[in-house]
């Protein structure tokens, strides 16, 4: 069941508490929270596996290190459930660092390190055709030492779907930043199989990750939609 927000929460999106903000067609509405069943992909395991090896090891650091996250967590701002600013802890930040620097092939860090900040991707070219799901970067940063790129995407999608980006998992594996065109199709086939005309969409996102200090650019995001052949 669907009900119209307050004013007080114009902006407001997320889950938070058994119930769900959104918008849709421009107007605002909470309903119920939906869960999904037990059944998790490869993709959400190794994820959960990374989280779940850095919680542990969070546990193991000297109350040092633990101050120190905790003080650079205090200069840092995160995005909560309902899509508002707010803070975060020591133990968080620690995990949304190591996170991409494990998921990059290094070891965690026991102590944080300098953040110098990561500029997004420029708009990618991306053609999602019968045999074909290509990715280009028209420019790359100078200088793209220690950067990686991450490409996540959605299942294909119906004609009547417009918005599913929440659901995009990462496909393959992190890459090398370079400006040359390469396809995806066999990386993405592997986690959904081939798209076609009966859902045309895949919802994506794109972003850089330095893999020194596990710090992450802002997303892009782009629809792509399946060309039959002629």
């Amino acid at each position: 069941m669907k009900y119209l927000p307050s004013i007080a929460f114009e902006e407001m999106s997320g889950s938070a508490k058994g119930v769900t903000a959104a918008k849709t067609r421009g107007r605002k509405y909470i309903r119920n929270r939906g869960y999904g069943g037990s059944v998790r992909t490869s993709s959400q395991a190794a994820v959960k596996s990374v989280f779940k090896a850095l919680s542990q090891s969070w546990r193991s650091l000297t109350n040092e290190q633990i101050l120190a996250w905790t003080a650079m967590a205090a200069s840092q701002k995160g995005r909560s459930v309902l899509g508002t600013a707010s803070k975060i802890s020591g133990s968080n930040l620690y995990s949304r660092l190591n996170f991409w620097i494990v998921r990059c092939g290094g070891e965690a860090l026991a102590n944080p390190p300098e953040l110098t900040g990561v500029e997004a991707p420029a708009e990618a070219a991306i053609e999602l055709s019968e045999g074909t799901f290509s990715f280009q970067l028209p420019s790359v940063p100078a200088d793209v030492t220690g950067l990686k790129l991450v490409i996540m995407a959605s299942a294909p999608q119906s004609n009547g779907i417009s918005n599913a980006y929440a659901k995009a998992v990462q496909i393959g594996g992190v890459r090398e930043v370079v400006n040359t065109s390469f396809d995806i199709l066999s990386d993405y086939a592997a986690l959904f199989g081939e798209p076609g005309e009966a859902a045309p969409k895949v919802f994506m996102k794109y972003f850089f990750v330095n893999s020194a200090t596990g710090e992450k650019s802002g997303e892009m995001l782009h629809m792509a939609v399946y060309t039959p052949a002629p």
